[in-house]
């Protein structure tokens, strides 16, 4: 019976020294690093989801095309959804992951009808795997393209 433990022991600490080499040496960003790219938000979908017209709780989804810093090569792909919060003040609730060269990107925030604004950026995967930052918002072309500016921190 002690073997056996001796036996479990040695390789639990060996998949854990295994486990924190990969984590080491795994690609990923290692300084900050500003991303710009180019939504272009041409499958917004509202689901009346309560009382008729825009009321809280209606639901936005979304699967859009990703295009890079100049608008001219497609680089990728979002996806997520909002919840309308408060008609009256303009205002969404989302999250979404957009999948760039490298991995992909999760971020959660405010969305506003009338300005701009700023989300969290939540994790990621690939290069991204650790990311965390901010992600600015700007709507462009009327709010049928949108300029999404990662901010990433290791």
């Amino acid at each position: 019976m002690r073997r056996i433990l001796i036996f479990g022991s040695f390789v639990a600490a060996f998949l854990l020294i295994v486990a924190l080499v990969a984590a080491a040496t795994a690609p990923r960003i290692r300084a900050s690093v500003r991303i710009k790219v180019i939504e272009h938000a041409n499958t917004d979908t509202v689901v009346d989801t309560g009382g008729a017209g825009d009321t809280t709780g209606d639901l936005l989804t979304f699967a859009n095309p990703i295009y890079n810093a100049s608008d001219t090569t497609r680089v990728g792909r979002d996806q997520g959804d909002c919840v309308r919060i408060d008609p009256a003040k303009g205002t969404w609730e989302c999250r979404w992951v957009t999948f760039v060269p490298g991995g992909s990107i999760v971020v959660e925030g405010p969305f506003y009808d009338t300005h701009d604004g700023v989300l969290a950026v939540t994790g990621g995967t690939g290069l991204y795997r650790n990311a965390r930052g901010t992600m600015g918002l700007e709507s462009r072309a009327g709010g049928t393209k949108y300029n999404f500016i990662f901010d990433l921190i290791p």
